[in-house]
């Protein structure tokens, strides 16, 4: 499902922006969607970098360091 947003811009930025997707083939409804994409990908890779820094501050690893023929044994 899709909603329609509406955004406050300078006229003029928004006839350059639209020239420059005119020119690149695209529209600017589709460069937007693609840059909304990108930002709200970012923000879930900040995340997920945060919880993986999380967990190497507070659990140590013990033991032994395995090989990779060990890693990759079946048991």
């Amino acid at each position: 499902m899709t909603k329609n947003i509406t955004f406050s811009v300078d006229e003029t930025l928004l006839e350059v922006a639209r020239a420059a997707a005119k020119a690149e083939g695209s529209s600017l409804n589709e460069q937007f969607r693609l840059w909304l994409e990108s930002y709200a990908r970012k923000r879930q890779a900040q995340r997920a970098m945060e919880v993986v820094e999380h967990i190497r501050k507070n659990y140590q690893m013990t033991g032994p360091k395995l090989t990779r023929d060990e890693m990759n044994a079946r048991r």
